[in-house]
């Protein structure tokens, strides 16, 4: 069924507003991941100062001491969203993070801490189910608090534990080529064999050696909780810098299907306009060829009639009529 020009016309403003909200949120994905990427190579600079100060710590009183190979627990710190409008964004970290829980040994022994509301609904499509969730953060100076939160967060758990052997992973969202995403789970306790063994390979460079007044515990602890705030903050915003390229990638996206949708109503809406058009002008056609069928009948009546009268005239009962 044809569908009228008024529809057409309602559905065209309707595509309109929706394309007027896709574009703010376009925007407010451009204007919201800046601020993010800022912060994320901020904490890079503090990242780095934090491992200068484990290497002065390394160069002060030796080596670090190896972790044990088994922990006595196991935790993943998962980043999602706490909105949608960005695919399957929370989806894929979800699936990776099923994955590296298989692979512990013991999936039901992991423990997991969720970032986002969005999150928990796609870890619990997957039978996953975290132990606490907490808000993603509205602004970059949330993302201090989170981070604060979260490893004072993994420190109970430690304290609560059997050992103070614990496996902390993060997964989150890290940014790809050709704005793609790519799921990553990054391991964050115990700390690197690598990055140990580079601190105390690496040799110290300045002629002031470091020296420090904390007890040699109280120094270290502190630096592992910096180093712990570091990483947490960079991967929270990398997340939320990588949330916002996603949903700046699907309103790109619903931008065109828009911009393409209104050019097929344009067209058949033109083509509807053109038939009233041309059905509007074939009324006035048959209405005026009517009207001069109309006048064709009424002059032939005329003139019948007059025809007629000018035979009553020359009737029979007429004197001046010739015999």
């Amino acid at each position: 069924m044809a569908e009228t020009l008024e529809i057409l016309n309602r559905r065209s403003e309707t595509l309109r507003s929706i394309g007027g909200i896709v574009r703010t949120m376009k925007t407010m994905s451009v204007i919201n991941a800046n601020p993010y990427e800022q912060a994320a190579h901020a904490i890079d600079a503090y990242r780095a100062t934090v491992l200068e100060g484990l290497h002065a710590f390394v160069h002060q009183h030796g080596p670090l001491a190896s972790a044990p190979r088994v922990a006595a627990g196991h935790v993943i710190v998962v980043f999602g969203s706490d909105h949608g409008l960005c695919g399957n964004y929370n989806e894929v970290i979800a699936a990776e993070v099923g994955r590296h829980a298989a692979e512990t040994g013991d999936p039901d022994g992991v423990r997991m801490i969720c970032v986002g509301a969005q999150m928990e609904d796609a870890l619990r499509g997957l039978g996953m189910v975290p132990e606490v969730t907490l808000l993603c953060p509205g602004s970059t100076d949330g993302l201090g608090r989170l981070a604060g939160a979260l490893v004072t967060r993994l420190d109970g758990i430690r304290r609560g534990g059997d050992s103070d052997a614990l496996a902390v992973t993060l997964a989150f969202s890290r940014r790809g080529d050709h704005g793609l995403q790519v799921p990553v789970t990054q391991p964050l306790l115990p700390l690197d064999p690598e990055l140990a063994r580079g601190l105390a390979t690496r040799p110290w460079r300045s002629r002031s050696l470091p020296r420090s007044t904390l007890p040699a515990p109280t120094l270290l602890a502190a630096l592992i909780r910096g180093y712990l705030f570091a990483s947490l903050f960079r991967a929270a915003a990398e997340a939320l810098v990588t949330e916002n390229a996603a949903r700046l990638a699907r309103m790109q996206q619903a931008e065109q299907s828009v911009t393409d949708r209104l050019e097929e109503l344009t067209a058949e809406t033109r083509a509807v306009r053109q038939d009233e058009i041309t059905t509007e002008l074939l009324d006035v056609i048959i209405g005026f060829e009517a009207l001069k069928e109309r006048e064709k009948r009424k002059q032939a009546v005329a003139a019948a009639t007059t025809k007629a009268h000018l035979h009553d005239v020359r009737s029979p009962r007429d004197p001046h009529r010739p015999a």
